[in-house]
């Protein structure tokens, strides 16, 4: 049973569960990404290359959590589990001209492929353990991330 208990049991199952983040009933993923905005918030003002490595740390960190917390739960992937979705949509706030018309865009289209998982997004979600829970939201990242900037080269 996923709960306060188990979020608080150890570090892992807290990164994991984006510190709360995924224990709310419905909307776990969306409510997942919002949450990316935070961690955003402390690494926009700086260097690309100080955010690039920041997020290296941090993804090494989210599979380390994820890894751990599914040998606890023993699940697949369990909806409950949103580090993925935040790291994988910090990549693309970082890599996007810093504009909110396009963190919006973007937004919604990593939620829009996340929820659908089309190909070839679903052939990466059947990778083992931690690896294919999280490789998927990246899937829904480079596909999100190459449509905002086609928008902003394009439309905007």
């Amino acid at each position: 049973m996923v709960n306060l208990k188990f979020l608080f049991s150890n570090i892992w199952h807290f990164i994991a569960l984006g510190f709360g983040a995924g224990l709310i009933k419905k909307g776990t993923g969306t409510f997942g990404t919002l949450i990316t905005f935070i961690y955003f918030i402390f690494l926009y003002q700086l260097n690309l290359e100080i955010q690039i490595l920041i997020f290296f740390i941090l993804l090494l960190v989210s599979y380390i959590s994820v890894k751990n917390t599914l040998q606890s739960l023993k699940i697949k992937d369990p909806s409950c589990v949103v580090i993925d979705e935040i790291i994988a949509y910090l990549i693309v706030l970082i890599l996007l001209p810093n504009n909110y018309l396009l963190y919006l865009i973007s937004f919604i289209l990593f939620r829009f492929f996340d929820i659908l998982k089309p190909w070839p997004i679903s052939k990466l979600e059947e990778l083992p353990g931690a690896i294919g829970v999280i490789a998927d939201d990246f899937g829904a990242a480079l596909f999100a991330l190459v449509i905002t900037q086609t928008v902003s080269s394009y439309v905007l």
